[in-house]
């Protein structure tokens, strides 16, 4: 992986370009595979950072992982022989805490290293570890590391008190194997979980979805290794587009479906921008000027928080004050300060700017954006501060006028496979 970027800005791009496999996916499904008693193959999987640190995980703890094609992974997981996923992945991604369920069903046992990632709020793990005291297991803090312990893992209604992605994702694959019936309610429905589902249906998993933001899932005895495609990147989908909107470009963003980004496509034509559905893909593109909105992130079916970072470009390039309510985490607009330092006009506010139910009402967190636009952006020096802000610096330095040079360029590179690669095909000038 690269560090530094520099980017000559100002070039409208065309052309297209091809969706990688979903990041947040992926290694979902990675992890997910070691709760079989035989290999899995794992096809559309993107050569990212994310999922090469997770592919040495699952190495570290015995399993044996090869590539059979770019983007085909087999995982054998019949090798393992350890269940303490070791202490040097602390701080490295948010995966390591997933790897509960695959080595209590096999140990009865399992430590992970304290958690890392993108540092766009606290994230806690208490939805995570309450869920599996539910289940029966008991959890001890080491240094450094959790210790779960369960001589086998009981079925029990769990009510998330926030409907958390990464918790839905754990509590799942421990309810697969658990004895009895598993009911989580308040619990995140993403299309990235639906397709965790499924791949742990064709597994011999008995899951499914009842209404009310609710996953029920019967324990069964043992999976099987299964042959599965996952689906690809809607947060790709919504960077290409955004960038397109914002660069004032056209481009056909191809293996997109539109049931993934229903949400989004709204919010393209609220801002003037406009899209074109085709057989192999989605084209965008702007005919008139862009006018400003207001925008609330929220878990699915809402505005997705992964989009906001780019779609704050777009508004940036908007006639009239926008507005951006975060209200799924507290410290996700750390990339602002750069943006104005390139020309943007962001005023950053504690105060919740919108109607919808905010965790972090009179709670000091500066959530909420206010972007005046357009602005006329210029080039400077960047260091990445995470993976979707990162992406968001990449936009603003393709449609400044002059030269930036971006650092620390690998959190990007974590989270969107051969990106240098696939900007340069729409006519970017990188090096």
């Amino acid at each position: 992986m690269e560090n530094t970027y520099k980017i000559k800005g100002g070039k409208k791009l065309k052309g297209e370009i091809v969706l990688a496999g979903a990041k947040n996916v992926s290694t979902k499904v990675m992890i997910a595979s070691l709760l079989a008693d035989s290999k899995s193959v794992l096809e559309n999987i993107p050569r990212i950072g994310d999922v090469e640190i997770t592919k040495e995980i699952c190495e570290a703890l015995g399993a044996k992982c090869q590539w059979l094609d770019k983007n085909v992974l087999e995982i054998d997981p019949t090798t393992i022989n350890n269940f303490k996923v070791p202490l040097e992945y602390s701080g490295k991604n948010r995966t390591p805490i997933l790897f509960f369920g695959p080595l209590i069903h096999r140990f009865q046992k399992a430590e992970v290293p304290f958690l890392g990632g993108c540092t766009i709020g606290e994230r806690p793990v208490d939805f995570h570890l309450n869920a599996y005291e539910q289940m029966g297991a008991k959890i001890e803090c080491l240094e450094g590391a959790y210790r779960v312990e369960a001589k086998g893992l009981k079925g029990t209604i769990i009510r998330l008190p926030y409907p958390s992605v990464g918790a839905t994702e754990n509590i799942i694959m421990g309810a697969v194997l658990a004895e009895g019936t598993t009911v989580i309610e308040n619990a995140a429905i993403e299309p990235e979980i639906e397709d965790l589902a499924l791949f742990l249906q064709s597994m011999g998993a008995i899951i499914y979805q009842d209404v009310n933001r609710t996953w029920i899932i019967k324990g069964v005895k043992k999976l099987k290794g299964s042959y599965y495609r996952i689906i690809n990147d809607r947060i790709e989908a919504a960077s290409f587009a955004s960038l397109a909107l914002a660069n004032g470009g056209d481009i056909l963003v191809k293996g997109i479906d539109q049931r993934y980004i229903l949400t989004f496509l709204n919010w393209v034509r609220k801002v003037g921008g406009d899209f074109e559905l085709r057989k192999d893909g989605i084209r965008f593109y702007t005919t008139n000027n862009l006018h400003s909105a207001i925008v609330e992130t929220d878990v699915h079916p809402g505005f997705m928080t992964d989009w906001q970072q780019p779609f704050s470009i777009v508004l940036t390039q908007a006639n009239g004050v926008s507005i951006i309510h975060e209200t799924v985490y507290e410290n996700r607009f750390g990339y602002v300060e750069a943006l104005n330092k390139m020309g943007a006009n962001i005023q950053l506010t504690t105060h919740c700017l919108g109607s919808k139910p905010c965790r972090f009402t009179n709670r000091d967190y500066y959530h909420s954006a206010i972007i005046t636009g357009p602005t006329k952006l210029h080039g400077t020096k960047l260091e990445v501060p995470d993976l979707r802000a990162g992406f968001a610096y990449l936009m603003a330095a393709l449609i400044a006028q002059g030269e930036s040079e971006i650092t620390n360029i690998d959190k990007v590179e974590r989270g969107y496979e051969n990106i240098k690669e696939r900007l340069l095909n729409l006519g970017a000038e990188i090096s």
